[in-house]
Formats: C-alpha cells, structure tokens, sequence
C-alpha cells in the first residue's frame, strides 16, 4: 500500500484540527495508514502571492524535504494543494505536487471510492472553492463524495460557481468588492435552507462563516468533518 502523509496547512493547524483529524478518520477507515510528518510548515503561498519569492521558494524546498519520501500527500484544502502542483514547479523545478492530492481527488482517483461510509441526516449545501474548481479542476468529485452520504438531503446552490470573495490577501486589499461578493455568497447560501454549507477550504468558509454570522445562513463546514461522520 501506498505511503500516505497528511499536509495540514496553516489555516487547519492554527484553526481547525477537527478538519485534518477528519481526514485521517476517513483515510484509515479505508485501510490506510497515514503519517503526519512534524516538520512541516506552511506551503508558502501566502508568500508566493504577496510577492515574496524568495520565502516561498524556501518553502517550497522544506516541502519537498519533509514530504518527498511520501508516495501520496493528502490535504483538506484545494488552495494549497493546488499551490504545490502550480507553483513548486516554477519556484524550484520540483515535481512534489504531482503527489498532492486535495481529499476528493485522493479518495475519488486514487482510492477508486465514493462511498466512504459516512451517515450525516442533515441538510447540505456545496460550495465550489474558486482553487478548487479552477486551479485543480476537481468539478463534482466532492458532490459525488457527499451524494453517497447516507442521511444527507445535499441541496443546490444558486451561483454556486461565483467566488465567495475571500481569495486571500484580496479580502484585505479590495475589502469593498470582497464585502459585496461575500453579501451574495451568503445571500444565496440563506436561500437554499440548508443547515450546514460544505467546502472544501476551511480559509473560504471562515469567510463565509463571518458573512452567515451576521446575516444569518447554513453553518459552514468542510466536507471532511461530514465523511468522517457515522452520526
């Protein structure tokens, strides 16, 4: 079987361990084992994206050090995942991200399932990360992950392909356009009913989980914490 690590991120680290505990409950529920390497840190896109080269760029290289024994990476989050497949490449030639997978992509293409026993009677709706969707192309790995959710009523949502507004950095420096991008995300995600908004970037749906709190609107939960649920 194939050696299989665990890449938190910073966002998961800092914010949301029941996330990448999720992923582990799910993984070795379908008879992986998988490592957590100590020594990992940020992916370095924040620097990457901010400008900063040279720290991304270092990095990068600490990546490919405490992963590179790994046949697979796993991450809850299209946005890394997608930095290490994208950006790796330019900043220091590695061919690391090839190995990164965001779950859905691991469990879907990898693992071969879509059925990973989960049991979750509540409403559910989905909202397609903009890295997820454009930069890896994950298109309804995770809807098909959660329509195999037993109990699960999943419910469209309208402009589900718009971004939330988050994007970063871009939150700070285009606070306005963010703000309104947000105010129809939230406003849609309220039309649906749902109980419980489903992503699969805690970084988005902390975004989106400020706008809700406000407004009112589903909870937002990564569609992690709902596979790894037999409740």
């Amino acid at each position: 079987m194939e050696r299989v690590a665990l890449f938190i991120t910073c966002v998961n680290d800092a914010l949301f361990p029941e996330t990448p505990k999720a992923v582990v409950t799910v993984l070795e529920r379908l008879g992986y084992e998988v490592d957590f390497p100590a020594a990992q840190t940020c992916c370095g896109q924040m620097h990457a994206n901010s400008g900063y080269k040279d720290d991304a760029t270092r990095l990068a290289r600490a990546f490919d050090d405490v992963f590179g024994g790994y046949d697979a990476i796993v991450t809850p989050s299209g946005s890394c995942a997608a930095m290490a497949r994208d950006q790796y490449p330019h900043l220091t030639g590695s061919g690391i991200g090839r190995r990164v997978h965001e779950l859905s992509e691991f469990l879907v293409d990898v693992a071969g399932v879509e059925d990973v026993g989960a049991h979750f009677p509540h409403t559910v709706t989905y909202h397609p990360t903009c890295h997820g969707t454009r930069a890896l192309g994950l298109g309804d790995k995770p809807l098909r992950l959660l329509r195999a959710v037993g109990g699960i009523d999943l419910v469209g949502l309208p402009a589900a392909d718009q971004c939330c507004g988050f994007g970063g950095t871009f939150a700070l420096k285009n606070s306005e356009v963010s703000s309104a991008m947000l105010a129809d995300k939230c406003a849609n995600a309220a039309a649906t009913g749902a109980e419980y908004l489903a992503a699969a970037d805690n970084s988005c749906l902390t975004h989106i989980g400020g706008g809700v709190s406000r407004s009112g609107g589903p909870r937002p939960i990564h569609y992690a914490e709902i596979l790894a649920s037999t409740a």
